[in-house]
């Protein structure tokens, strides 16, 4: 530990109590430890309760020079956990700081801190009897609402892209002074938490994927909750991708469909619900290609499977319905269903006798479809989260019991962005499958229609960080993939860790003017050094 580091330790222990400074050798290990393989070696963590606090942390480590890496939850499996992009940082773990600040309900938005989960924004929601929707991951329910925000990460309502619904920042530079931005700057303003754009320029964008300083509050959109919702589950055969994009496209842009639709692949959509069949397959990767094809037939799985939702009056929702059956009834593989709480209900009643009749278990059907359809109501579930153990040998824990970390579960997440047309749909399944195939992964591929206008398609590469040699394969099929989707102009929307400085050179302009906000908030690089870094 360096002499600079030990000094700021000195000063933190007279703001902070015993229990918010940690330096056990056993609690850096795990805050050093991802779903890939890192070097990147911390040296104490700090568990600020307060803005305050915050600041005086900051404010003593621009003093010593001394590198602070914020987390909110450290939850970010798959991007790089809580592990800092170099050494020797120090871990400011905002978890603690988990007030919800304010909610109005005739507006529709909250006010929160970065500790606050998705799980604890819901329950707050349903404690308020608000008549309102957060919009939900299917990461973590106990991942953070500010922290994925400030990713850019998405979800599945109509309020989908999450930094887009956003207003009203509170943040902490470097040499520890605090700012507001849009119209919080001002006293008294009235439309801080419903205007966000403010007046005079506006900062809050470089905030979100940067290192230019501490984000300690938002206010987040919430989605009145509609009158009647409707999910969809449509699949196709493999071949009808970029049919299916081009006939979904016209409905995301007039509005029909206001959801983000996601669509998933064979490989994608069976791993979402089990582990690697290591008998089944006599232990061979990646997956047999004639293994998942009978696999989908039990299951009945498309080659690709879209779902989204539908929210309005039922006269609404009966128009779109329409609409989409109309738009996709030229694609003679389809087969396209409405679900509904009527719906669930009956097939529930039913689940025994139509396993009887027909032999397909309908209640474990029911099982996979109804967090699918809960995401799309803005209520988060850890169901998701035993997928990240596809490869591992052994069982996967129960939902809430997992630990990708803990358990040395191999995640690398790549997310490139496309415009939404099904030539576009095409070229990035052509890159990501035949990449991923080659180096002996499942190209588990999900593309969702985030906006009116484009892709984001999220690439799944699952190994068992156990065994060192896919470990290191897992890691070149990253950035090969990464290459190849550059190659053809299709870069991610976020970056992992691992991926930070495996971009092209910016343009000169750019990188000068990032480099310019950096050295003026932040002269000594003591926020997150290398994070989002396009400058030296």
């Amino acid at each position: 530990m360096s002499l600079f580091i030990e000094k700021s330790l000195e000063q933190w222990a007279q703001i902070l109590t015993p229990n918010q400074i940690i330096t056990d050798q056993k609690t850096l290990e795990q805050y050093e430890t991802a779903t890939y393989e890192t070097e990147q070696r911390i040296s104490a963590i700090l568990k600020p309760t307060n803005r305050e606090q915050v600041q005086q942390i900051t404010k003593i480590a621009n003093q010593y020079n001394t590198p602070l890496y914020p987390i909110s939850t450290g939850k970010n499996w798959g991007y790089g956990s809580s592990v800092p992009v170099t050494d020797g940082c120090v871990i400011v773990d905002l978890s603690s700081m988990n007030r919800i600040i304010k909610l109005s309900k005739e507006l529709a938005y909250v006010t929160l801190e970065p500790g606050v989960t998705q799980k604890q924004l819901y329950e707050f929601l349903q404690s308020e009897h608000a008549d309102l929707w957060m919009d939900a991951t299917g990461a973590s329910a106990e991942c953070s609402i500010i922290g994925n925000t400030l990713e850019r990460g998405f979800g599945h309502t109509e309020y989908g892209d999450h930094f887009s619904k956003v207003s009203g920042l509170e943040v902490v530079l470097a040499n520890g002074e605090c700012f507001h931005t849009g119209f919080g700057r001002f006293p008294n303003a009235q439309a801080s938490e419903v205007y966000h754009w403010g007046v005079g320029a506006y900062l809050d964008g470089i905030f979100s994927q940067s290192n230019f300083g501490i984000v300690t509050q938002m206010t987040i959109w919430l989605m009145p909750a509609p009158e009647y919702s409707q999910a969809f589950f449509c699949s196709v055969d493999k071949v009808e991708l970029p049919n299916l994009v081009d006939s979904l496209r016209p409905l995301r842009l007039d509005g029909t469909v206001k959801s983000a639709m996601h669509i998933v692949n064979a490989d994608k959509a069976i791993s979402a619900f089990g582990q690697y069949p290591w008998h089944e397959v006599n232990n061979i990767t990646p997956l047999p290609r004639d293994w998942l094809a009978k696999k989908s037939k039990e299951k009945n799985v498309g080659g690709w499977n879209a779902s989204g939702a539908l929210y309005g009056t039922r006269a609404e929702v009966a128009l779109a319905r329409k609409k989409l059956k109309r738009a996709l009834r030229h694609i003679p593989s389809k087969k396209l269903h409405f679900i509904d709480d009527r719906t669930l209900k009956i097939a529930s009643y039913i689940a025994r006798p139509y396993q009887w009749i027909t032999g397909i278990d309908l209640e474990k059907a029911l099982e996979m479809i109804i967090p699918v359809i809960n995401l799309k109501r803005g209520v988060p579930s850890n169901t998701f989260i035993p997928s990240t153990y596809w490869r591992k040998k052994h069982p996967a824990p129960a939902p809430d019991q997992a630990d990708p970390n803990k358990d040395r579960c191999g995640l690398l997440w790549l997310a490139p962005i496309a415009p939404m047309t099904g030539e576009h749909a095409s070229a990035l399944e052509e890159i990501i499958e035949t990449t991923l195939l080659s180096f002996g992964f499942d190209p588990a591929i999900s593309m969702t229609l985030l906006t009116q206008r484009c892709i984001d398609s999220v690439i799944a590469i699952a190994y068992d960080r156990d065994f060192p040699e896919e470990e290191e394969r897992a890691l070149k099929c990253h950035d090969e993939l990464l290459e190849k989707l550059i190659d053809k102009g299709y870069y991610p929307y976020r970056l992992s860790t691992h991926a930070m400085g495996k971009l092209p050179k910016a343009e000169p302009a750019y990188s000068d003017v990032i480099a310019k906000f950096k050295h003026a908030i932040d002269p000594q690089h003591i926020i997150a050094p290398g994070r989002y870094e396009e400058y030296k």
